[in-house]
C-alpha cells in the first residue's frame, strides 16, 4: 500500500517537471518571436528628457556665462561657455555662443583653442561673417599668415562690397612679397572707392616692388585728383626718373597752377628744367623760388650757378651777391670767386692778359675766404690759379700807369669783363 502510494506521488512530480519544462520552452519559442524595443521610442525618450533638462538649465548657463563674461572672469566664462556647447544649449543663439566663448579665449592668451571653438561654430554657420573675422585674428596671433590670408580671402567673397578685408587681404599680400596678387585686390579697392589715396599709393608700390611700370597709376591718381598737389609732385619725379623731365615741368606747372605758394613745386620745376636743358626756365623757376623764402642762400646760389653755365655772368654775380647778403657762409663766397673764376676761363685771351689777372686774383681771394670758414669745394681751382702764374702781382703793379695808380685799386676795363663792379684793392706788399 504504501508503495503503491510512492509510486503515484512519483507520477505526479513527473508530470510537474513536464509541465515546468514545457512552460519554459515555450517561453523561449515566444520570446524569439517577439519584436525588439522600438530605438525611435527610446530616442523619443530621450530626446524628450534632455530637452526638459535644457528648458531648466539652459537660461541659467547662459546668464551665469553672461555675467562672467561681464565681470572679466575669463576662466568661469570657459567652462560655463563649454558646458553649454556639451548640454546643446548653443542651438538658440549659436552665433552668440562661439563668439563670445573664442572671445573669452583669446583674453586668456590660448589662440589655439579659440581657433578652435570658432572651427566648431562655423559647422554650423559656414558663413558667418563675426566668427570668420574672429578666426582671422586668432590665425595672426598664432603666426599662421597662410590660414590668415584664406581666410580674408573667403571673407572678401562673402563680403564683395567691404573694403576693410580687402585692405587687410592686400596687406598680407604685401607683407608675403606677393605683388601681383596685391595689385589684384587693390584694383578692386579702387574699383569700389576710385578716390581711395593708401590704395592708389599702395598700387604705386606694389607696382615699382613687382617690376612693372607704376607710371599709369601716378598719372590716373593725378588726373583724378588735381587739388591733390602731392600727387602731382609724386607723378613729376617719378617722370624725370624715367628721363621724361620735359613732361615733368608740365605737370609741374600745372601744380604750381593750382598753388603758386608750394615751395616743393617751385625747386623740383627748377630742377626738372635744368634736367630738361631749360636752363632759362630752370632759372626763373628759382628766382620764384627765391622770392617765396628770400633768406635761402642756397637758392640764390643755384640762380647763380645756372647762370654761370649759360655764360650770364653779370646775372651770376648779382645772385651771388644775394647770396652773400642772406649769408656769409664759405658757400657764398666760394660761389662769389667761381663766378669770376668762370668768367677768367671764359675771357681770358691766349696770353694773360692784366685783366685776365685782375679777375684771377678776385677768384683766388674769395676761394681762401671760403676755406677760411670750412668750405673747400673750390680747393683745385684755388690751387691751380696758385700754380699756373696767372694772377696779378708787385710786377703788374709796377707796370700800371699812374692814373690807375693813384686809385689804390684796380678794376679790367676789357668788353668781356665790363659787367665787375669789384676792384681789386692794392696789396700793401706792392
Amino acid at each position: 500500500m504504501v508503495r503503491e502510494k510512492e509510486k503515484q506521488k512519483l507520477k505526479m512530480e513527473n508530470k510537474q517537471t513536464s509541465l515546468f519544462g514545457l512552460m519554459i520552452f515555450t517561453g523561449f519559442i515566444l520570446s524569439m518571436c517577439a519584436p525588439p524595443p522600438d530605438p525611435g521610442a527610446i530616442d523619443e525618450r530621450e530626446t524628450a528628457r534632455l530637452d526638459s533638462l535644457r528648458r531648466v538649465k539652459c537660461p541659467r548657463m547662459m546668464s551665469s556665462a553672461a555675467e562672467y563674461y561681464k565681470n572679466r572672469d575669463w576662466e568661469s566664462t570657459v567652462r560655463v561657455y563649454g558646458e553649454i556647447v556639451d548640454l546643446g544649449c548653443d542651438r538658440e543663439d549659436p552665433e552668440g555662443v562661439y563668439l563670445y566663448y573664442a572671445i573669452a579665449y583669446e583674453y586668456l592668451g590660448n589662440f589655439d583653442k579659440s581657433e578652435e571653438v570658432l572651427l566648431k561654430g562655423l559647422q554650423v554657420m559656414q558663413n558667418n561673417i563675426e566668427l570668420r573675422k574672429r578666426l582671422a585674428y586668432a590665425y595672426k596671433k598664432q603666426g599662421k599668415t597662410e590660414e590668415e590670408i584664406a581666410e580674408y580671402d573667403r571673407l572678401t567673397l562673402l563680403v564683395p562690397d567691404d573694403i576693410s578685408f580687402k585692405q587687410e587681404l592686400a596687406e598680407l599680400y604685401a607683407k608675403q612679397s606677393r605683388y601681383a596678387d596685391q595689385i589684384i585686390i587693390l584694383k578692386e579697392i579702387l574699383k569700389l572707392d576710385p578716390d581711395n589715396e593708401t590704395a592708389q599709393g599702395d598700387l604705386a608700390n606694389a607696382y615699382e616692388l613687382s617690376g612693372k611700370d607704376p607710371m599709369d597709376v601716378y598719372e590716373s591718381r593725378w588726373i583724378k585728383n588735381p587739388e591733390n598737389i602731392s600727387y602731382g609732385l609724386d607723378y613729376a619725379e617719378r617722370l624725370v626718373s624715367a628721363d621724361r623731365s620735359q613732361e615733368a615741368v608740365n605737370v609741374l606747372r600745372s601744380v604750381i597752377n593750382a598753388d603758386r605758394t608750394s615751395k616743393i613745386a617751385w625747386r623740383k620745376l627748377a630742377e626738372a628744367s635744368y634736367t630738361a636743358n631749360d636752363l632759362e626756365g630752370s632759372s626763373e623757376a628759382y628766382e620764384e623760388l627765391f622770392n617765396l623764402d628770400p633768406r635761402d642762400y642756397r637758392v640764390a646760389i643755384s640762380i647763380s650757378k645756372v647762370n654761370v653755365e649759360l655764360e650770364n655772368f653779370d646775372i651770376a654775380m648779382r645772385w651771388a651777391d644775394n647770396a652773400v647778403k642772406a649769408s656769409d657762409a664759405g658757400e657764398s663766397l666760394g660761389q662769389k670767386g667761381n663766378v669770376y673764376y668762370k668768367s677768367f676761363q671764359f675771357c681770358r685771351s691766349s696770353e694773360i692778359s692784366t685783366e685776365d689777372k685782375i679777375i684771377a686774383s678776385l677768384a683766388m681771394n674769395y676761394f681762401e675766404a671760403a676755406a677760411s670758414k670750412g668750405f673747400g669745394r673750390f680747393k683745385n681751382s684755388l690751387n691751380w690759379l696758385k700754380e699756373n702764374e696767372v694772377l696779378f702781382g708787385r710786377a703788374e703793379w709796377f707796370m700800371l700807369d699812374s692814373n690807375r695808380k693813384s686809385q689804390g685799386s684796380i678794376a679790367p676795363r676789357s668788353e668781356c669783363y665790363s659787367w665787375v663792379k669789384e676792384r681789386l684793392e692794392k696789396d700793401p706788399s706792392w
